[in-house]
């Protein structure tokens, strides 16, 4: 059962620079102008990359001559062919990983490919108890990964039921890969929590996932306190909150069925109805009435989308960033807490902080950082690339 695509003919290519060195660091990513030149072949044809200088190989990968990330490498070592056994080892070095992770009683909604972090470039597979929803970064992981041969050997190796494909662009049609497609949102847990995930036609696979151990640093600082979750979607933070003991929460969502969802989530976990209001209503349009009203929270929590898709629309993503930091400061109590999200891979820390500073400042508040996060451990990242960090969390107190 072949896992990936092996039956072309690698395609050569060189180096227009010299990159050796951030490459055998373990950097995946050669971007198109980085190559001398981008010759015709398929998305995901197995490729052969040599030097800028003696043409002596340096890696191996696979090839997509129409996306910026011309070239994923697999392989440091040039004389290690991509095969079935290339590919059998590193899945199950992924799924060795998530054996120090619990994903079962408390939690058994978790990350199990993570893509380049796993050393299998392009794939992302996330579990939701007996639920898979696979997903393939684009068309060179499409042409190189035999994604039907990779669901039968996920299933049977982590005794799957079901497996979904989701498809990359927003809206596009997915497909079942090993089962029937669900019916409706599957049910799983998060430390102990009920959550659902619609993962035919929520966002990313179905649930933040990512967002796992930031939501449960706001259920350990939710204890007596009023909180606003802003960006609720299907209101993850919001039933953290009341995990944590908050006495009101109020989850705002420009999505009617998001907030829905965050209902439900509600009433799954037991908690009083009367202690959580769903608001579908624009952000910057609810904090702004809130603030006019002079209404104020003791936690908020702001976790906008990402504001920028790529590095040409960093500056308006940085006055976005710092437009809903400065609305959420307003909102927020004297010796209240701020907390902040970013999953722009483009927005680093540093900016990110920037971004909080100014937004604060302009509130005519000062802010002292609490704690700062990211991603758990079942999201690994390749050390040599930042970039595959992307999400930022900020715990801050407001003077």
């Amino acid at each position: 059962m072949p896992l990936i695509e092996v039956s072309s003919t690698p395609v050569v290519l060189r180096l227009n620079r010299d990159l050796v060195r951030l490459i055998k660091r373990g950097n995946p990513w050669v971007y198109a102008d980085a190559l001398r030149e981008l010759p015709r072949a398929p998305a995901g044809t197995p490729a052969v990359l040599l030097d800028n200088r003696k043409g002596q190989a340096v890696a191996r990968g696979f090839y997509d001559p129409r996306c910026p990330v011309a070239l994923r490498i697999c392989e440091t070592d040039p004389e290690l062919k991509l095969d079935d056994r290339w590919a059998e080892r590193r899945l199950r070095g992924a799924l060795d990983l998530r054996r120090g992770f619990s994903c079962d009683g408390p939690t058994n909604g978790f990350r199990l490919l993570n893509g380049e972090g796993d050393s299998v470039p392009g794939v992302v597979a996330d579990v939701y108890s007996d639920t898979a929803v696979v997903k393939l970064d684009g068309e060179g992981p499409a042409g190189f990964w035999k994604i039907d041969e990779l669901a039968e050997w996920l299933a049977r190796e982590q005794n799957l039921p079901r497996i979904y494909e989701r498809q990359k662009e927003r809206g596009a049609a997915g497909r079942p890969l090993v089962g029937t497609t669900p019916a409706e949102p599957v049910s799983f847990r998060e430390h102990g929590l009920e959550f659902t995930a619609d993962v035919v036609r929520g966002q990313k696979t179905g649930f933040f996932l990512d967002q796992r151990d930031n939501r449960q640093l706001i259920r350990a600082w939710s204890r007596d306190a009023t909180v606003l979750n802003v960006f609720s979607y299907t209101g993850g933070f919001s039933i953290a909150a009341g995990a944590g003991g908050a006495t009101q929460v109020t989850s705002v969502d420009v999505a009617p069925a998001a907030i829905e969802a965050a209902n439900t989530h509600w009433r799954l976990n037991g908690f009083p109805a009367d202690q959580h209001t769903g608001v579908a209503a624009d952000a910057f349009e609810f904090l702004a009435q809130a603030s006019s009203e002079k209404r104020r929270w003791q936690l908020v929590v702001l976790d906008p989308p990402s504001f920028a898709p790529n590095r040409e629309s960093v500056p308006k993503a940085k006055s976005a960033y710092q437009n809903v930091i400065e609305a959420g400061a307003r909102v927020t109590a004297r010796q209240g807490l701020l907390a902040v999200a970013s999953c722009s891979s483009h927005i680093d820390l540093p900016m990110f902080l920037e971004c909080c500073e100014e937004g604060i400042s302009r509130a005519r508040r000062r802010g002292t950082v609490i704690n700062v996060g990211g991603q758990p451990t079942d999201h690994p990242t390749p050390l040599a690339l930042p970039e595959f960090r992307y999400l930022k969390f900020v715990l801050l107190r407001l003077d």
